[in-house]
């Protein structure tokens, strides 16, 4: 205890530093600091901060550590860590100035004193800004504060596709390939700009809250990127493609490369089997055979289409020559499959291209760990959440969206929920959605001041996700 309150130092020092770093904000400290003990110290401060969820378990960590000023990158606070690569590691973030939710990659320590590494990193960003399309990640900014290298995106709310297959095991052929189709355009996309991706896995490609694939991490891509020494020569190119492509005799950076390893992610996709046994060992990857020697797709699943089985066995064909040439002959074929299967296709990509099965539920909630604790908890009974912090863009979602239900939280909302939750049940009149208004313990006056509605449901905290999901439930069985 006594080398953690060395590091955290009095509830005075303690506040100063993360009212200095934005962390907190000044009413949320002083709310805080007013309910403990004169006698507190800065760890019950912390403890406190963290019980009421003004800030996150990694942030809490993190401060614990004395590495509080590693939470603030390029005026953006860091709220969980999302992902971690040999060479970056990717967070959820939000902007200090206007508090949008954002995605922040940050070139782990160990490259950042290395010129090529930086080089390569910051050529990743400025690759990204340049690609703008509905089915690739935008890029906002590359830049360097301080000691760290960073790249800042749109953050997507659903996670990547490796995390979306975990809960849902495999897919229905329509839906993979619809997803399919989208990886595609964006791969036509990129090419028609001259650039390949030149990393193809399924924890590149993002799902947006709206059943949406989007690519992300160009940054391996064109010919111009850095031979690298030594170590560095393994981050300019993925062990998986210079295998790939030192045996079978293709060009560098050949675009028919990425459609080898879309392949692998549409096979996943159709079988909730990897084409191949995942392993982190180097010499296992570089074994040609490993690729060579995939099992043909309908081994595992004998019932799957043959329009989609064929694209699956095209795309990973070893010779570059026999395989789909382009991503637009893919896309040709990925069509064709989705009309056969009863599903013309659009020469756009669907905003709302939900599987037939999804159940979305859009709330209306800042704060991150307890939008985690939301996601975790809905998807794992098959709902889709669409999470937002903002209360005016949740209800100019609802003009181009039908959810199957709505909860507003008024611990994140303020007194403006007394407004928000009526207009919600307009916007949706004549729509089986459920709208449901869960006010804190400060705000139970407001319960009778709520409408009453059909399909309206208003909760007073403490309540459990289970009575969100359960009243959702009711409301749309009375209803439907």
């Amino acid at each position: 205890m006594s080398s953690e309150l060395s590091v955290l130092g009095s509830v005075e020092e303690l506040a100063g530093r993360l009212l200095d770093l934005q962390l907190v904000s000044p009413t949320e400290m002083r709310r805080c600091r007013s309910a403990l003990p004169r006698s507190a110290s800065g760890a019950e401060l912390l403890q406190m901060l963290e019980g009421r969820e003004l800030v996150t378990s990694y942030q809490a960590r993190k401060i614990e550590k004395g590495e509080a000023e590693q939470l603030v990158i390029g005026g953006c606070k860091l709220m969980y860590q999302n992902a971690s690569g040999s060479f970056a590691r990717l967070y959820r973030a939000a902007r200090l100035d206007n508090g949008q939710m954002i995605g922040i990659k940050v070139l782990r320590d160990r490259w950042a004193k290395d010129p090529d590494a930086v080089l390569m990193f910051r050529r990743e960003g400025e690759l990204g800004k340049r690609l703008k399309h509905p089915n690739i990640v935008p890029i906002f900014d590359v830049g360097s504060s301080g000691k760290f290298h960073y790249i800042t995106m749109e953050f997507v709310e659903g996670g990547n596709l490796k995390d979306f297959l975990k809960i849902r095991g495999k897919l229905a052929p329509l839906e993979a390939l619809q997803y399919t189709l989208h990886i595609c355009r964006a791969l036509e996309a990129a090419l028609a700009m001259g650039l390949t991706h030149r990393d193809m896995k399924a924890t590149n490609v993002l799902m947006s809250s709206q059943g949406v694939a989007k690519l992300i991490d160009f940054g391996l891509a064109a010919d111009d990127a850095p031979a690298g020494r030594g170590s560095n020569a393994e981050l300019a190119q993925a062990i998986e493609y210079s295998t790939l492509e030192k045996n079978t005799g293709a060009p560098k950076n050949d675009p028919r490369s990425d459609l080898f390893f879309l392949g692998t992610i549409l096979y996943e996709l159709l079988t909730g089997e990897p084409p191949y046994p995942r392993t982190k060992d180097r010499e296992e990857r570089r074994k040609f055979s490993r690729y060579r020697d995939i099992r043909p797709v309908t081994s595992i699943d004998a019932a799957l289409p043959r329009s989609a089985a064929g694209i699956v066995d095209r795309l990973l064909l070893t010779s570059p020559a026999a395989r789909y040439q382009t991503p637009t002959e893919v896309i040709q074929d990925v069509e064709a499959a989705l009309k056969e299967l009863g599903q013309p296709s659009t020469s756009k990509p669907e905003p709302t291209a939900l599987a037939a099965d999804a159940k979305v539920i859009l709330c209306v909630e800042h704060r991150a760990n307890r939008q985690d604790v939301l996601r975790d908890y809905f998807s794992k009974r098959g709902y889709r959440l669409v999470l937002l912090a903002d209360a005016d863009r949740a209800l100019a979602r609802l003009k181009t969206m039908t959810p199957r239900g709505i909860v507003l939280f008024g611990d994140a909302m303020g007194e403006r929920i007394a407004q928000d939750y009526p207009q919600a049940l307009s916007l949706t009149e004549g729509q089986p959605v459920a709208v449901l208004a869960v006010l804190s313990d400060a705000q139970r006056s407001l319960a009778k001041k709520l409408p009453s509605h059909a399909r309206g449901v208003v909760l007073q905290q403490p309540t459990s996700l289970r009575d969100l999901r359960q009243s959702i439930e009711k409301v749309l069985k009375k209803i439907e």
